[in-house]
């Protein structure tokens, strides 16, 4: 099990399909992407898959070559496309508040471009401590490491790579494109059907830990 250091607790949370649904947004991005430039992308295929960086998902619409430029354009486009239509996941707020009450901070980890995960939490009035974007699978333990996060929270076989490198506590929930089973055998240590169950995982979580200790 992952050892956390004496300090307050600190949880990290992954942003897409773990606090927001931002399958509607990405979709009529994307979308605006197809109609922008003219090639055809299937919108409804690409959100079956999110997670990995957007250049994971470009390739398979552009060559090669015009990736780097299309994600300029699909990222300068999202604002206008993608923040308005995108929910809360159910929990996301008192998740967080749950990591506050018990005098913890709480950081938002994604491969989402910084910028417009920013937008994302202020438009839906998710506060949290810090968001670190551009980071994916195994590379979210830079981030983890540096702010000393005990747990990660999210959706993605990646996550669970991500809390691992980390020696984090690894929280799943599968609220994306990765089901229960396939989060087990990643080698999450916790898995959750959403975040409304972590508040109460997390009161188990810090019982279970003697006064003065942090192990997980």
């Amino acid at each position: 099990m992952a050892h956390m250091t004496s300090r307050a607790l600190t949880v990290g949370f992954d942003l897409d399909m773990t606090l927001i649904d931002s399958r509607p947004g990405i979709h009529a991005c994307y979308q605006a992407l197809s109609a922008h430039t003219g090639t055809y992308i299937d919108a409804d295929l690409a959100i079956t898959r999110l997670g990995p960086p957007l250049a994971e998902e470009l390739v398979n619409w552009f060559p090669a070559e015009q990736v780097e430029a299309m994600a300029d354009v699909y990222r300068e486009m999202y604002p206008t496309h993608a923040i308005a239509a995108t929910p809360a996941m159910a929990g996301a707020r008192e998740a967080i508040a749950a990591v506050r009450a018990v005098g913890g901070r709480a950081i938002v980890v994604t491969a989402k471009y910084e910028p417009n995960a920013k937008l994302h939490l202020s438009h839906l009035g998710i506060d949290a401590d810090a968001v670190i974007g551009d980071l994916w699978a195994e590379r979210k333990a830079e981030a983890l490491r540096e702010y000393g996060a005990g747990v990660y929270v999210g959706d993605h076989t990646g996550d669970v790579r991500g809390a691992r490198t980390a020696e984090a506590l690894s929280v799943a929930v599968a609220t994306g494109p990765c089901d229960a089973e396939e989060l087990r055998e990643a080698g999450a240590d916790v898995v959750l059907t959403d975040l409304t169950e972590f508040p109460a995982w997390l009161a188990g979580f810090r019982g279970t830990q003697a006064p003065g200790t942090s192990q997980a």
